[in-house]
């Protein structure tokens, strides 16, 4: 097995939000990867305690990642880096990259680590492997030792981080809980492809569910596809027990208007959610997601079957969305 720092508060529980089932009419489980940590909560940790612990075997001092300017990504690498004694550099993609960042949500938390954020337009984030790599090559040249993170932490060592989550979920489902059972269909949010990519080969090597809905919150299911089959490639090569991935559905229907934009009606069922069972979704992920599982059941095709809702977290930027929920509320 890959080494991997302890980073997380796990086993994260796995609930049942009875109301909220009740009114969609279905066998509803949540597992609560909202809970995995403090501030720096949510499903990227997993992937972190991988490929920080690469990070510190390569003797690194700094970290370099990039994602949207509400990035939980960049957040939670901040966070956890600053724990570690590793500075963090964050290229964040924004339409305006002249103004300064506001002191909300996710860059609040960012700038509170002493990341340093380097704002990039949209045009200039379609090359961030090279501005990445360009980052490195500057701070080795000052003395420097950088680990550069995709976005979103998905790579094949990524990866491994839902792997063993599916790992954790057949303890729990072993142990009785959520039925003590398989699950027909985990349902999660997509941004990046690496959740996704883990879900599906831990999900059937530890026969936790047959499906994988990944709901995709941004571009399109051949796109996200690709980058899937790509990472699943590179962590079975990292991981050769791993073989052949849960059915895995790729769902573009609930992206929304764009990344990071969310529809009305999205924005209504995350009130909703709320209200119903204590639950906080995001408008930029899970509220996303969980909106295309409500297409789904009121269309019937999850009737009879048991539901695991992955709850990826993403509270910091719905609180940087709060003026548009004004005509929800």
């Amino acid at each position: 097995m890959r080494k991997r720092l302890a980073l997380s508060h796990l086993p994260t529980p796995i609930q049942r939000p009875q109301r909220l089932a009740e009114a969609l009419g279905v066998d509803l489980y949540v597992k609560r990867d909202d809970m995995t940590a403090g501030a720096e909560a949510g499903n990227k940790i997993r992937k972190l305690e991988y490929l920080l612990a690469a990070a510190r075997e390569e003797g690194a001092d700094r970290v370099i990642t990039c994602g949207g300017l509400q990035s939980n990504h960049a957040r939670a690498t901040a966070l956890v880096s600053a724990s570690l004694g590793l500075r963090s550099v964050l290229f964040l993609r924004t339409s305006d990259p002249s103004a300064h960042a506001p002191l909300e949500g996710n860059v609040l938390l960012d700038r509170l680590a002493g990341a340093e954020i380097r704002l990039i337009s949209p045009e200039a984030y379609r090359d961030r492997s090279a501005l990445m790599a360009e980052a490195a090559a500057e701070i080795r040249a000052a003395g420097g030792r950088p680990y550069v993170i995709p976005e979103g932490g998905s790579n094949g060592l990524g990866a491994l981080g839902y792997v063993r989550a599916m790992e954790e979920i057949r303890k729990q489902l072993d142990l009785g809980l959520a039925g003590g059972k398989p699950f027909d269909v985990i349902v999660h949010a997509c941004g990046s492809g690496g959740t996704a990519a883990g879900t599906a080969l831990g999900a059937a090597r530890y026969e936790v569910a047959g499906e994988v809905r990944s709901m995709a919150v941004c571009d399109d299911r051949a796109t996200f596809a690709r980058i899937v089959v790509g990472i699943m490639d590179d962590a079975r090569a990292l991981e050769p027990r791993l073989g052949s991935p849960a059915h895995l559905v790729i769902d573009d229907s609930a992206k929304g208007p764009a990344y990071g934009v969310s529809t009305p009606e999205q924005r209504a069922r995350i009130l909703q959610v709320a209200r119903l069972s204590g639950l906080v979704l995001d408008p930029v992920y899970t509220g996303k997601a969980f909106s295309g599982l409500w297409d789904l059941a009121e269309r019937g095709e999850l009737s009879g079957k048991r539901v695991l809702f992955l709850h990826t977290g993403g509270l910091p930027g719905l609180l940087a969305q709060g003026a548009t929920f004004a005509d929800a509320l």
